[in-house]
């Protein structure tokens, strides 16, 4: 190895650990803040029972697709806002994407209902207690990535707690399915969206404090 040869790899080497460092850091705390969801969601309600007979219906996967896109979308958004200056049009869009499919299956299965199922497509039995327990199952995923978010630096502190509540209710939305009995696209298009907008506002509010550096 040659001086210009040392020279370059001393240069470049630190500022290689420093770039990916905040990135392992939030991969690590996706994870822990999962793993804190779903031990509390087994401590405080358990899965289904009936479990193994609904994953062979094709309405669980559209759910269990519909808030992994909603938690996907949430990290992304969150990737973005966390790093100062970069563009987050294609996070918005993202954001929207499943949201409106959700909604337009969910306009599909009511036109096409009995009038007397209209309250039950849309309220279900559990309307109340969702989007609390999304919530409730959210803050150990909103800690964790609170940790994780401050080591990008984040300039735009509302917005970016914002995301960070989202992503923190996807992740809890994504664990509270394997309990809900819910199927219905109407009840999953309004009231899990409410359980994520809740932590997101949240972050809202708490952003600006917690991420400040």
């Amino acid at each position: 190895m040659n001086t210009d040869d040392l020279v370059t790899m001393l240069a470049t080497a630190p500022a290689a650990e420093s770039t990916r460092a905040p990135t392992l850091r939030f991969f690590a705390a996706i994870g822990w803040g999962a793993l804190g969801a779903t031990l509390l969601m087994a401590i405080l309600l358990g899965v289904r029972h009936d479990l193994a007979d609904v994953v062979s219906r094709p309405m669980f996967w559209v759910k269990l697709g519909y808030v992994l896109s909603l938690a996907a979308a949430g990290l992304f958004a969150l990737s973005r806002l966390a790093k100062p200056g970069a563009g987050v049009s294609r996070a918005a869009l993202g954001l929207a994407a499943p949201v409106l499919l959700m909604w337009s299956i969910a306009a599909i299965e009511l036109t096409a209902a009995d009038p007397a199922r209209l309250h039950d497509l849309v309220f279900g039995r559990t309307w109340a207690s969702c989007p609390v327990l999304i919530a409730t199952l959210s803050v150990p995923v909103f800690a964790a990535l609170t940790w994780a978010t401050k080591g990008f630096a984040p300039t735009r502190l509302a917005l970016a707690g914002a995301a960070m509540g989202f992503a923190s209710g996807g992740i809890a939305a994504v664990i509270y399915s394997l309990h809900c009995p819910e199927m219905a696209a109407p009840f999953l298009g309004l009231w899990y969206l409410a359980g994520l907008l809740i932590p997101a506002a949240a972050g809202v509010l708490s952003g600006p404090v917690l991420l400040r550096w």
